[in-house]
């Protein structure tokens, strides 16, 4: 296949499968977002602490 015309093809496609989707809220993006970076920052703190005891 020519690949102007796979290229073609597969925008058609994103654009179909983009049509086909649910809109989310962006507010409840943006919450999951900023919680799970929250949760990456209390992770490393806890990762980062001298003087823990290891996991077993």
């Amino acid at each position: 296949m020519h690949p102007d015309i796979h290229l073609t093809l597969h925008h058609a496609r994103a654009a179909e499968l983009s049509a086909e989707a649910e809109p989310r809220p962006a507010r409840r993006h943006d919450l999951r977002t900023r919680l799970g970076w929250a949760l990456v920052e209390v992770g490393l703190r806890l990762a980062a602490r001298p003087g823990t005891a290891p996991a077993h």
